[in-house]
């Protein structure tokens, strides 16, 4: 049974080649249940802490996000998905940028570069470190 925030078979079909191969060592838990608690995750909005148990430990599921996205995997599932929807002419390519520049101005931004200090703090300390 596919739950509301996982994978279905013809999404994990496609990504399952992209995922780099376990190296040898002790056994890890399932590429599609850490994949699927880690769409869990980002679907739902909450903390690593939060995701159900049901998907492995959160530190698990957090290593092995950190390191398929320092690797690329999630680049080339990207990659893939884009390549499958534009094949079958799923996807829309157009891009549209009407909007003019806003012009910049400090009375319109609510953060000023200017700094305001007192003028103690901007007098000069004495070379023994006292106040004057």
């Amino acid at each position: 049974m596919i739950r509301r925030h996982e994978l279905s078979d013809a999404e994990w079909d496609l990504i399952r080649p992209l995922l780099p191969r376990p190296v040898m060592g002790r056994p890890r838990l399932d590429d599609r249940t850490v994949l699927n608690g880690i769409v869990w995750k980002f679907r739902t909005g909450v903390a690593w802490r939060d995701v159900p148990d049901r998907y492995g430990l959160w530190t698990t599921l957090h290593t092995r996000f950190r390191r398929w996205a320092a690797d690329g995997t999630f680049d080339r599932m990207l990659t893939a998905a884009q390549a499958q929807a534009d094949a079958a002419d799923d996807i829309d390519w157009l891009v549209s940028i009407d909007s003019p520049p806003a012009a910049r101005s400090s009375r319109a931004c609510w953060w000023s570069p200017v700094r305001h200090t007192s003028s103690a703090a901007r007098r000069p300390r004495s070379p023994g470190g006292g106040s004057r």
